[in-house]
């Protein structure tokens, strides 16, 4: 099997084109390149297909085989990959996702390879029962599935953590920490509580996030399926949302992840939300996938 390993701010993912041929059981070798010491190692598989309904169609695989909807990061590198490869000789493309259909701007070099890609993300979903969220595992009782989530108290590890949930295509639930420097949680204990918890029936991905000032978000993500990862797009998205409805930050907010930086700009004009940030190639291989 022929890939790319790519990357956006350390969001990394193994890409194959299977607009030819379809690879067998996917989920499998979606566990298997993932590895770090067995495989290629990667946050997942990403699979580049055709599209009846747009120019090409991404086909994402977390690290535990799960199938996820959306992946903010690594649509951006799906751009890089099909114009670096020839399948497209466009700068502005449409891509299809169980997120629905996105709109990727990329934005060529001097050698005409893509570094950067503006991503329409579409419109964040804040409604719980869309999102989706359990409005009864939450403390306020009068809550209702079509209530919004925003600045809530929600009890994990005998502690009340308030936060804001948001779809973007996938479930987000986002702290805000004005006391404790992100950089220092433990992480690897907090994330599978809250992934796991009643209020998330399809489990849900946990920001917990520092307000450094109006323009700028620092923050820490828990994936469902993947762990904490170098940076998430959707969820710097769903970060920047929950911000802007609690009165935190302005419009366009640069996001610090661990692996980088994401501009984010929710425009009110069509309510959509806009992500830059950087694609990029990190090494071409071929890999066989064992059978059993």
């Amino acid at each position: 099997m022929k890939f790319d390993k790519m990357q956006g701010c350390g969001n990394d993912y193994v890409y194959v084109d299977v607009t030819q041929h379809m690879i067998q059981n996917p989920e499998e070798a979606a566990r298997f390149v993932s590895d770090r010491h067995f495989g290629v190692g990667s946050d997942g598989l990403i699979l580049i297909a055709k599209s009846n309904v747009a120019d090409f169609r991404m086909i994402m695989f977390n690290l535990d085989g799960s199938q996820g909807k959306m992946c903010g990061n690594g649509i951006r590198c799906v751009g890089k990959f099909v114009y670096d490869h020839g399948m497209t000789d466009h700068t502005t493309i449409t891509v299809e996702t169980l997120a629905g259909i996105k709109t990727l701007v990329m934005t060529p070099d001097r050698n005409n390879h893509i570094q950067s890609v503006t991503v329409d993300m579409g419109e964040p979903e804040l409604i719980a029962g869309n999102v989706p969220v359990d409005v009864s595992a939450f403390q306020a009782s009068s809550l209702t599935p079509n209530d919004k989530v925003i600045s809530q108290p929600l009890h994990v590890l005998g502690q009340d953590y308030i936060g804001t949930a948001v779809s973007m295509g996938n479930p987000h639930f986002i702290i805000f920490d004005h006391k404790n420097d992100v950089r220092d949680l433990d992480l690897e204990k907090l994330g599978p509580h809250f992934e796991h918890h009643k209020a998330f029936p399809e489990g849900v991905n946990t920001e917990f996030v520092n307000v450094m000032d109006s323009s700028h978000l620092r923050m820490r993500v828990w994936e469902r399926g993947s762990g904490e990862t170098m940076a998430c797009g959707t969820g710097a998205c769903a970060v920047v949302t929950a911000a802007i409805q609690n009165g935190l930050t302005e419009r366009t907010v640069d996001v610090e992840l661990l692996g980088g930086h994401l501009e984010i700009t929710w425009d009110p004009t069509d309510n959509h939300i806009y992500m830059t940030g950087p694609a990029v190639t990190v090494f071409s291989g071929e890999i066989h996938i064992p059978e059993d």
